[in-house]
């Protein structure tokens, strides 16, 4: 089946969409990216995402708009990728909100992006708001990458972390094939790239996006008793499942780091080289407070596995662990996460479970997702089920 995987992370800086062809089913399933891009959004409508993630950012009328709005780039996206369209569309959408409350329950997430507008435009049919489902059931709705990680990177003999840095950083660690009754364990670290983009651009006034293979947080100094301070955060304490955001780790946060560290006496590289090893040193932590067996090794995932400075960072602070890349393991690392949602429209559009109970803290494992049929629907139907 030709499926297009489509999201746009906490990031919000653009819409990464991913063909891919699926086949069988698990243990025996096969996904691949046929091709991908990424879609910046327009600046205009970036702003307005990014204003929608902040509290009191957006009213009902424009959080209205705006849904429809990015279901309209959604649609142009895959358009873009596949002109010749595709059997199913999984659009993750664009997450403005993920509700945690102070005892760590998710009681509500929001991610925009009409699937209806998609279907329409496209043709194809949709699945969409994949998240809502499991966190109905007591989970957290995250992190959904495990259940491709299960599917795809476990080791024959060996435990592994499976560790995307986007806009927040999530982490599986993947039991070996070896150890059947083994129960792999996933949860958000917290920081990814969100604080370190949100202060490059403040530092620039806007003139850059990010820290280009972490270049200038090179040049800095870590403050140590700074990021210890740092790592007191109640976040990184708390046992999983858990699940975090731009509520804790963005825009505002960052607004904040950037005057305590002037207020140290510390310069822009400083500040932003200290706010680096907070991303490396809350997944270090993360490893050595809560895997469950010693991995024997680190994959990375996400655009944060391109930061220079930070994957130096990491590897210091996980010793001997060895520390690759997705690609090195077939999956392309921009597109892991369009990939997968590829995968779980598939997954539910065969009526399967898209995530297990120990990735999210769910009673139980649940098809995700809602489907909106396109213009395909009747055929796709029989394709699939005959009839």
């Amino acid at each position: 089946m030709r499926v297009i995987g489509l999201i746009s992370g906490t990031s919000a800086d653009g819409i990464d969409t991913a063909l891919c062809d699926i086949q069988g089913a698990p243990p025996h399933l096969s996904a691949r990216i046929i091709r991908a891009e990424t879609i910046p959004y327009a600046p205009e409508l970036r702003e307005r995402v990014l204003s929608a993630m902040r509290p009191g950012g957006a009213d009902a009328h424009a959080l209205c708009v705006l849904n429809a709005d990015i279901g309209e780039a959604f649609a142009a996206a895959a358009r873009a990728l596949s002109p010749e369209g595709a059997d199913l569309i999984g659009s993750h959408g664009q997450t403005v909100w993920h509700q945690v409350e102070a005892d760590g329950r998710v009681s509500a997430t929001l991610q925009l992006g009409e699937g209806g507008v998609i279907a329409e435009r496209t043709g194809a049919t949709v699945v969409h708001n994949l998240r809502a489902r499991d966190v109905a059931a007591g989970g957290q709705g995250a992190p959904l990458v495990s259940y491709l990680d299960w599917l795809l990177l476990r080791h024959p003999t060996e435990w592994r972390a499976a560790q995307n840095i986007g806009g927040i950083g999530n982490v599986t660690f993947l039991p070996p094939l070896s150890e059947p009754d083994a129960r792999m364990v996933a949860f958000d670290t917290g920081p990814g790239n969100a604080l370190m983009d949100t202060l490059i651009g403040l530092m620039t006034g806007g003139a850059q996006a990010y820290d280009a293979n972490g270049a200038f947080a090179a040049t800095g100094r870590v403050d140590e008793a700074w990021l210890s301070a740092l790592m007191t955060h109640a976040y990184f304490s708390q046992p999983p499942p858990k699940t975090t955001g731009r509520e804790l780790f963005g825009s505002d946060l960052a607004v904040t780091l950037l005057g305590d560290g002037r207020a140290r006496g510390l310069d822009d590289a400083g500040i932003l080289a200290t706010v680096t090893a907070l991303t490396a040193e809350s997944i270090a932590a993360a490893y050595r407070d809560f895997a469950p067996a010693p991995p024997s090794e680190c994959i990375l995932a996400g655009g944060g596995r391109l930061n220079d400075a930070l994957v130096g960072m990491l590897r210091s602070r996980l010793g001997g662990m060895r520390v690759s890349r997705s690609e090195d393991h077939g999956i392309d690392g921009d597109f892991k996460e369009a990939l997968l949602f590829a995968l779980l429209a598939y997954e539910t559009w065969h009526n399967r479970p898209g995530c297990l109970p120990e990735q999210t803290g769910a009673r139980h494992a649940s098809v995700l997702g809602q489907v909106t049929p396109g213009a395909n629907y009747r055929a796709l139907l029989a394709s699939t089920w005959g009839g």
